[in-house]
């Protein structure tokens, strides 16, 4: 199992990169919406990597991040989700925003993903809540995420807790999640800058 490739873009078109490392080109599954943002040919950089093996087809998925990459794994523990379809949402929304459709039952925001209809949105969202309520150990909402810490007073207590939940469907500790929330709280702020703010947060004590 491949976790990441550091190297050069040799080639691309709109579905593929190639990544030359030691003079071997890695041919990698990566749409424009992903691969855009990753860099342009001759330019250095690191591809977070999903090797996918099948009977008849080995192929390598490529994400920008470690949080694109893991919300890609979530995506395909969803029954009828393979991963040609996750990645296509992932290179059509950002973690946060399918993250924030979860936690919000936002069907519209997933099936304006092309090739998405309504039930596998709705799956998705069903299935991803029952994984976290199975992770919490709660019997009630999915949103009962552990952010009931003392600064959860300050604001928005239903954003603070839909927001450490979507932390916690891309990976991070129940208290890790909480804590970064609570840091990157502000008055006012949408559930999806938030989760995008307590990502960065996150991610900075996780990989620092």
């Amino acid at each position: 199992m491949y976790a990441y490739i550091k190297g050069v873009i040799a080639d691309r078109n709109d579905q593929q990169i190639v990544i030359e490392n030691n003079g071997i080109g890695y041919l990698i599954n990566c749409p424009l919406g992903i691969s855009a943002e990753i860099g342009g040919i001759g330019d250095n950089v690191t591809v977070y990597l999903y090797q996918s093996v099948k009977e008849d087809d080995i192929s390598l998925y490529g994400f920008i991040s470690r949080d694109q990459k893991e919300m890609f794994l979530k995506l395909i523990t969803v029954s009828g989700i393979g991963p040609k379809v996750a990645h296509t949402i992932c290179a059509s929304l950002s973690a946060e925003q399918i993250a924030a459709a979860v936690m919000s039952g936002n069907v519209a925001l997933l099936t304006s993903v092309k090739g998405l209809g309504r039930k596998s949105a709705e799956k998705i969202i069903v299935e991803l809540k029952d994984k976290l309520k199975s992770q919490l150990g709660a019997s009630s909402s999915a949103t009962s995420a552990p952010v009931a810490v003392s600064d959860s007073s300050k604001g928005d207590s239903g954003v603070m807790q839909d927001a450490a939940g979507a932390l916690i469907v891309l990976g991070y500790k129940d208290q890790e999640a909480a804590d970064a929330v609570a840091s990157a709280y502000e008055e006012g702020i949408g559930l999806e800058d938030l989760i995008r703010k307590a990502l960065k947060i996150a991610a900075g004590k996780k990989f620092s």
